[in-house]
């Protein structure tokens, strides 16, 4: 996997937090990397899953449901 490099500024209490939640779980000072795409990836998933439940306002729950569950047993699954 490519990875690239992101200059980011923070406060420095978010800073001393990290790096010290980070030391008291073992983790060392490269793992801000790890810890910083972990939580943007949460983020990203938190807010598409949020547009999409907000497009789907519009329609019928159970509908919606009953769509999903038609197409699941239709599926073969190996």
């Amino acid at each position: 996997m490519n990875r690239v490099r992101w200059s980011l500024t923070i406060p420095e209490s978010t800073d001393i937090a990290l790096r010290t939640y980070l030391a008291g779980t073992g983790m060392k000072k490269g793992d801000i990397s790890q810890f910083v795409d972990q939580a943007v990836q949460r983020q990203l998933a938190d807010l598409i899953t949020d547009k999409v439940k907000n497009r789907n306002q519009q329609f019928d729950q159970n509908h919606i449901l009953s769509s999903i569950d038609e197409a699941l047993s239709n599926r073969s699954f190996q």
